[in-house]
């Protein structure tokens, strides 16, 4: 897998690996796999995952402010 074809709506490399590793910690925490895979591996099962467009995401703006968490008296 050292030459990824990656998909359209995923623009580069490092965006490629930043959604297959937060994939990849779900599984490690139980999640069951999206698609079917030889592999037993976390991290790779994540990988073809994404290459499959079995799990979505999306780009947040960084100019968008984070919503503060509604106060609560105590």
């Amino acid at each position: 897998m050292t030459n990824l074809i990656l998909p359209k709506d995923i623009d580069s490399k490092f965006r490629f690996i930043v959604v297959a590793a937060q994939r990849s910690k779900q599984i490690q925490s139980g999640a069951k796999a999206r698609v079917e895979t030889r592999s037993r591996k976390p991290t790779r099962i994540a990988m073809e995952e994404v290459l499959h467009n079995a799990v979505s995401w999306e780009l947040r703006d960084e100019n968008e402010a984070p919503q503060p968490a509604p106060e609560t008296e105590v």
